[in-house]
């Protein structure tokens, strides 16, 4: 989708994330414009805390995201009531999903030049096979990481874009995600709520417990019973050292989840671990360890200095859509 430019690119990347919104935004890949983190519990209480953010840096070309699961590439003009509860579940009160609930309203009413991008679901670069019975299998913010890991791979090994190869492990805040890259394109995910247990999320959920947890079942259900609730305590991450059976929940169950992508990805080049969680060295240090047999572990770099991997990769999804820099990553992808 072709998307009119001006002289100077500028460009703002959003990761709404379930701790906290990130913004990173740059003109001409050469100036930053934004590189921000705001608690997501604040966005809640006042969406026009990123409009105001945004609107600053007016004239902006593209805004990317925010589009939770992630819809079919579409301009904000173009979105409906549908595509909002493709995007985000309607049915519950949680701070992320009111948050960008709200935040979508008023960027359409402001007339922002936003775009959503897509989930790993709704890329044709993954086989229809694999999508059967699937719904998270990577959700856009788990892609626009993948956008990343690819530029940082091809720039640090010397290769091109079409030739990265590795298995993305992204540990966030309330989800895990493992997505197979190959050829420079994503071929397989395993979502936040289908796969490894979260900090805060359960992951895969045995169906046998859905079909006895008590109704009405809401998303409520997804952001509990992850390592937070198995440690017993309102733990933080770094506390994870203390408990090594939890710390041991997160790394196996993540392992596994990379053991199974190696069915589809044989021989990456890499593992790459992204993620808010992975900056803690003892979950570092554990995925490491773990990690190592498959391929040699490495720690996505980052091009911004605050703002979280996913909006790194938001803006390097809509400064390639403007045929700048990294069209050629954005349009190998399938974006």
């Amino acid at each position: 989708m072709p998307i009119e430019r001006s002289a100077a690119i500028r460009i703002v990347g959003i990761d709404p994330g379930t701790f906290s919104f990130d913004l990173f935004g740059m003109e001409d890949d050469e100036r930053v414009l934004i590189d921000e983190a705001i608690l997501t519990t604040d966005v809640l209480k006042r969406p026009e805390i990123l409009l105001d953010r945004l609107e600053a840096l007016m004239p902006l070309d593209a805004v990317v995201g925010p589009s939770g699961y992630g819809i079919p590439l579409k301009k904000i003009e173009d979105m409906t009531d549908e595509d909002i509860g493709k995007m985000i579940p309607l049915d519950t009160q949680l701070a992320v999903n009111e948050g960008i609930k709200q935040l979508l309203i008023k960027m359409k009413a402001e007339g922002l030049p936003v775009y959503f991008t897509p989930g790993v679901i709704h890329l044709s670069t993954v086989p229809e096979y694999r999508k059967w019975n699937r719904f998270d299998m990577g959700t856009a913010d788990k892609v626009c990481c993948v956008a990343l890991g690819i530029k940082d791979q091809s720039e640090r090994l010397g290769i091109g874009h079409n030739d990265a190869s590795f298995i993305l492990v992204e540990v966030g805040y309330a989800f895990t995600a493992v997505m197979a890259v190959k050829g420079g394109r994503i071929v397989d995910g395993i979502g936040g709520t289908d796969g490894s247990v979260g900090f805060i999320g359960c992951g895969r959920m045995d169906a046998e417990i859905a079909i006895r947890l008590s109704p009405p079942i809401t998303q409520d259900v997804v952001f509990k019973g992850g390592v937070r609730d198995f440690a017993g305590d309102d733990i933080s991450p770094e506390d994870l050292v203390k408990n090594t059976e939890a710390l041991k929940l997160l790394g196996e169950s993540i392992e596994k989840d990379v053991a199974s992508m190696i069915v589809v990805v044989p021989h990456p080049r890499e593992i790459v671990i992204s993620g808010r969680l992975t900056n803690h060295e003892p979950i570092k240090d554990e995925l490491v360890r773990r990690l190592a047999k498959y391929g040699p572990v490495t720690k996505v770099a980052k091009i911004s200095k605050t703002a979280k991997e996913a909006a790194c990769g938001a803006y390097m999804i809509g400064e390639g859509l403007l045929a700048g820099k990294y069209r050629g990553l954005v349009e190998n992808m399938g974006i």
